[in-house]
């Protein structure tokens, strides 16, 4: 809802109150008939500001999700998940806490070399920065691609010293070297 439905939609539903407030046993069919223009012109100010359609249950996160009428949120998918949980108790069949880890194992971002799968086979394009090899390109899956690229990449007007393409398997491989790596200083003067 934008401001100007805002504005107009309080507006209309500020002048209803005012109508409700002033009506009597006595009121004429002429003010029947105004509260009954603004009461419609306050619904189609509130249709035009509804875009959505309107929530099948009263699950906040299922909002329009399919309905369990036993349900007490009427929400299918939170009642399942709930009959499971109930059955598991009663079953005996939920999970047990894990034990905590080893002290000496310590936790890591990125998790063990050994709990990640082994590396898919691809080619990495590699690039002498004047002080050790960087990443330059994406990771490619084909060789010819990434021979292709760093081809590319020689011939532009901004080369680096030297390229390489590194294999990655299960280990590091270096396939091929294109240039010299020079290690630069990079304090100017040689570090005077």
């Amino acid at each position: 809802m934008n401001h100007a439905q805002l504005t107009a939609l309080g507006r209309a539903l500020r002048l209803l109150g005012e109508h409700g407030e002033t009506l009597t046993a006595e009121t004429p069919d002429a003010k029947l008939h105004e509260v009954k223009a603004d009461l419609k012109r306050a619904l189609d100010l509130l249709d035009e500001t509804v875009t959505t359609a309107a929530p099948t249950t009263r699950c906040p996160e299922h909002p329009g999700g399919p309905v369990d009428k036993d349900a007490p949120d009427l929400c299918l998918l939170c009642e399942t998940r709930r009959r499971s949980a109930r059955r598991s108790e009663v079953n005996d069949t939920y999970a047990r806490p894990r034990a905590p880890e080893s002290a000496e194992r310590t936790q890591s971002r990125y998790g063990l070399s050994a709990d990640r799968p082994q590396p898919q086979q691809r080619w990495l394009p590699e690039v002498w920065n004047g002080q050790s090899w960087q990443l330059c390109g994406t990771p490619r899956r084909d060789r010819q691609e990434a021979e292709r690229y760093l081809t590319a990449e020689r011939r532009t007007p901004r080369s680096g010293m030297a390229y390489r393409l590194v294999h990655e398997f299960t280990d590091y491989e270096v396939l091929r070297v294109w240039g010299t790596p020079v290690k630069v200083d990079i304090e100017p003067m040689g570090n005077m």
